[in-house]
Parts: structure tokens; sequence; C-alpha cells
């Protein structure tokens, strides 16, 4: 084989995996998370991330939770997590977001209020106008989105995301034909991106059984005998792949079962299923294969430990760095000439040639630049 391209090998972790659950309002989504995560990495392996309104935290006793009430709040809590993963949360593995319908509120305020601060001459009204309108101000809401999920995987955290269900009629592409389909609460246009990038997506649903019952009087205009629907049965139970395409489920692996019944082991079962039967097609013994993930697990923590070092080092936060770069102007005309050749010194140390790209720079270096600046005057 050549310098690129090497045979994948998939992990037998079922939390290195992105999961997405839609269900029907208080049908049990954010318990059963909660206990498949306390099931596979304990009580420090995940956080609940309670988003906008939701506040669904209040009713489980025990939840690892962190309320979530707009954007700025989550970069705050995100961040925490990517600058002192190994120090603060080494054994943190998932986010629950609860749910997918807030977090997407409150990334489209985000969308606008940062269209708004970059354009005061051009301030948008709603987040369909901004960015250019043409839904641009939505898709950028969704790419922040990603990116925040992506930045939390690229420190071995991964992601189950919880949504409301709702049912919607489809039209085929090709037949024209129009149908009807359980899926998230949201626009198609932000559930298929999320959708996209999950490695299973499960609806929970009540499962209804309803037979015709005689009810032994004749309809007086047709004279048919009359029927009644009766209720005989009704469970909860989690789909993952649905023949009928009238559940928005799916999988990336192949051999994940139909349907489960609403139950966090079923759950746990199903994925652990289909993983084994993807791993066996390696040829691999699981046995062996267990050894390996083991190796790779602690290859993967050294590398993700690295990333959170880099990360905190080299962390740019534009409005702070906007914020800086203004003070370090003023505090310029306080320095001698031989203080302000010293200071252009450092900058050059710290491969700063000028602030004219101030989202470009480590926000730590400008904080380090204004130190020396004040060590400066105060001498």
């Amino acid at each position: 084989m050549g310098k690129f391209g090497k045979k994948v090998e998939v992990s037998l972790n079922p939390l290195d995996y992105n999961i997405c659950l839609l269900g029907e309002s208080k049908i049990g989504k954010t318990t059963i998370c909660k206990e498949i995560c306390e099931k596979l990495v304990g009580e420090n392996g995940y956080i609940h991330f309670d988003i906008g309104k939701e506040e669904g935290r209040f009713a489980l006793q025990n939840l690892v939770s962190e309320p979530i009430e707009d954007w700025a709040k989550l970069k705050e809590v995100v961040t925490d997590i990517i600058d002192n993963k190994d120090e603060d949360y080494p054994e943190l593995k998932t986010i629950i977001w609860d749910t997918l319908d807030e977090l997407i509120l409150i990334a489209e305020a985000e969308s606008l209020r940062e269209w708004n601060k970059k354009n005061p001459e051009k301030k948008a009204d709603s987040v369909s106008a901004a960015w250019g309108g043409f839904m641009r101000g939505q898709d950028h809401a969704m790419e922040l989105i990603l990116n925040t999920i992506w930045e939390l995987k690229k420190v071995g955290v991964s992601s189950i995301i919880v949504s409301h269900i709702k049912r919607t009629d489809i039209t085929d592409p090709v037949s024209q034909d129009t149908y009807s389909k359980i899926t998230a609460d949201t626009q198609q246009r932000y559930f298929n991106a999320i959708k996209n990038k999950m490695h299973f997506v499960a609806v929970a649903y009540i499962d209804r059984e309803i037979v015709k019952e005689k009810t032994g009087k004749k309809n007086p205009v047709t004279r048919k005998e009359e029927t009644i629907n009766k209720l005989v049965s009704e469970s909860r139970v989690i789909t993952f792949r649905d023949d009928t395409y009238s559940c928005d489920s799916g999988s990336r692996f192949a051999d994940i079962v139909d349907r489960i019944p609403f139950d966090s082991d079923a759950f746990i079962k199903a994925m652990e299923d289909a993983i084994k039967a993807e791993q066996a097609k390696s040829g691999v013994p699981y046995k062996e294969a267990e050894k390996k993930q083991k190796a790779l697990d602690k290859e993967k923590a050294k590398a993700t430990s690295e990333y959170s070092k880099n990360a905190k080092e080299n962390k740019i936060d534009v409005e702070k760095n906007e914020e800086l770069v203004a003070d370090i102007k003023e505090k310029f005309s306080n320095l001698s000439e031989e203080g302000t050749t010293e200071i252009k010194e450092y900058m050059k140390e710290l491969g700063i040639k000028n602030f004219k790209t101030p989202e470009e720079i480590p926000t730590k270096h400008l904080e380090q630049i204004i130190e020396k600046i004040d060590s400066l005057t105060e001498e």
C-alpha cells in the first residue's frame, strides 16, 4: 500500500459513535440516555446539556447536567472541556444534547447576533434575513452546531442528540407519491444535516395494537354491521431501521436490529451486536480485536490530550481579541521609544507582524503582550 490509505478498524466502544434519539414528548428519551451512559461510562463519563427552555434535568435524580441557556454559555462550557480535558474531564466520553429543537434556536440567535455585530449598518431582524438571506443564516447556525460537535469529537467526546418528533408528509422525488413519516420536530434541512453525521438514528414511539370490534348494530343507511376500533395493547418501542420508511431512523451499521423494546439494556445490546457483526467481517477473532482496541484507546487518549493542550495554547477568541487589540493600541501611547521597540521585538518572537488580522492571532499571545506592556509601564 502507498503513502496514503489504510484499512479502517471499527471501534468496539458504542459511545465512540454519534447517536441521535428521536421520540414522542415525555416518552422517556432523557431517562434512557442517562441509563445508557451510566451503564457504559459511569456518572463521570457523560454530561447532559439541558438546552434553552427544555429543563428536563429537574425530573431526573442524580442526572449529571449543565443548563445551557444560550450560545455564550455553550461556548464557555465546550471551551472549558476542550482546554481542560485531562485535568477536569478525564473520563468524559459523551455529551447528551437535550434537545436538538432548542439547540437550533440558540444557534439561530447566535447566527443573527454574529451577523449584526459584523454588519452594524445592515442589521437583520431575523435569522432568515441574516448573511444575505436565502437560508444562509440557518446554514451558518447549522455550521456553528456541527463545528462545536466536531471540536468535542477531537478530544474524544461523542454526542447523543435528543429530539422531539412530528409526523410529516414527504413527497418521493422519483414517483412523486406522498407518504407520512415520523421525523424530527425541526426543519428537515437542519435534521438532514445532523442525521448525515450520526452512526445510529433511533426513533422511540408508542406501538399500539388496535383491532376492529363488532358492535352488534347495523348502520341504518348501509345496513352493514358497525364496528369500532379498540385498543388492545400499547408499548414503548425503539426502531433503528424501518423498511417501510415511515420512521426517519437508520444506521451506518448494516446489521443493526430493526426494532427493540424501550429499554437501555436492549439499546446497548443492539449497538454492540451491530458493531460485533461489522468487526467480524475483518476475520480477526473478537478477543484479539478487544486487545487491539485497548492499545488504540491509549493512542487515541494521547492524541486527544495533545490536541487539548494545543487548543488551549493556540485558542482564538475573536471577540476578545478585538478588545485586546484595541487595549494594546491604547497602551502603546504610554510607552517610551525604547519600550515600543522592545514590544515590537516581543511581537516578532510570538510570530505577530501586526494587528490587522486579530482573528488569526492566539488570544494568549495578545494577553502576553498586554502583560509585557504593563510591566514596562510600571517600570
